[in-house]
């Protein structure tokens, strides 16, 4: 236990007026999470003691700190990073509460890269009001794909046996198509093995690919990307080793639990992937990048607005995202 309580988790607060501080707090209002990680949360004390009034936490503590390396385990640390007083109501984002947002989001990477914490796990951000100075992304995998120099990066969602990574990310629909190409599908499928077998210790993994178009293609009838673009690249990755399958029906693979075949699903553009997911495991369900030289995981909800500041929202999405940070920091770094 001592061991672990080395590993430091920055936990960045998101946008204060969403959920996000709410399942934080909730989260770490566990003493038993102390055991196993010593957090650090990027936001403002204010906005932390705000929802611990808010949410009548009365015997959750924490300690205000000006540096990640001040942060003491079995206790819940909270970095400033601002100093002005910060106002804001729950459930209206404003330009201050997207400020914030990106604040701690940039002194979380800084710190991560200097490797005063070693792993981060981002509560959600309103992926519109985050965008300022220094910010200029679709979303947080966008954010540590560049900020962490990272050739390619895949948006990975896990929960438990069932996971679901996407080809292509935030992107309208209408471009979807002509970004699915065999050097992309070889990359992202490449990155998918390589983190089943360092981040989750699967020695061979099994993996399916959904095709682009309804019925996948229909033999031509509906699309031709199946047999000209994907199929290929399946097969050519077979004849290296890999175990690759498909392209599959999408709505068929998931409707027959056929999922449960494999070790993860390749679904080729977002909704494709997340839908399915979040039905069968919102809850529950972590959002992981892979293929980044960090561990950077969060929930797989976004702010839920309509229910901030109402002690409504479950904190096990949140929870299941710490602690798969921490299983993954254990695969990619083994005790000697």
């Amino acid at each position: 236990m001592e061991q672990k309580n080395k590993v430091r988790i920055g936990i960045t607060i998101g946008d204060v007026s969403g959920i996000g501080p709410e399942v934080i707090l909730k989260t770490l209002a566990d003493n038993r999470v102390l055991h196993y990680c010593t957090p650090v949360i990027y936001g403002t004390a204010g906005a932390v003691n705000f929802y611990r009034k808010q949410l009548a936490l009365e015997n959750f503590s924490f300690q205000v700190i000006s540096s990640a390396d001040q942060a003491q385990p079995r206790k819940v640390n909270v970095l400033n990073c601002q100093e002005e007083e910060l106002e804001f109501t729950p459930g209206k984002p404003s330009a201050a509460t997207g400020t914030l947002a990106r604040l701690a989001l940039f002194k979380a990477a800084e710190d991560l890269k200097a490797g005063l914490i070693q792993a981060i796990v981002t509560a959600p951000i309103d992926k519109d009001n985050i965008q300022g100075e220094g910010f200029q992304f679709p979303g947080h995998t966008e954010f540590f794909t560049h900020y962490f120099d990272a050739p390619e990066s895949l948006m990975f969602l896990v929960a438990d046996k069932l996971r679901v990574a996407t080809a292509t990310g935030h992107m309208p629909l209408k471009e979807v198509a002509s970004r699915i190409t065999p050097e992309l599908l070889i990359r992202k499928l490449t990155i998918l093995d390589s983190s089943l077998r360092k981040d989750f210790g699967i020695q061979k993994p099994k993996i399916a690919v959904l095709g682009l178009n309804p019925h996948a293609g229909e033999n031509g009838l509906l699309g031709t990307e199946e047999a000209e673009i994907i199929a290929p690249v399946i097969e050519q990755l077979k004849t290296k080793g890999n175990l690759v399958f498909g392209p599959f029906p999408a709505d068929g693979f998931f409707g027959t639990r056929s999922y449960e075949k494999f070790d993860a699903t390749l679904a080729l553009y977002h909704d494709q992937g997340l839908i399915p997911f979040k039905t069968l495991a919102f809850e529950r369900g972590v959002n992981f990048t892979a293929g980044l030289p960090v561990v950077r995981t969060s929930p797989d909800h976004g702010t839920a607005y309509n229910i901030a500041g109402q002690n409504k929202a479950d904190e096990t999405s949140f929870r299941e995202a710490l602690f798969a940070a921490l299983d993954i920091l254990k695969a990619r770094t083994p005790l000697a």
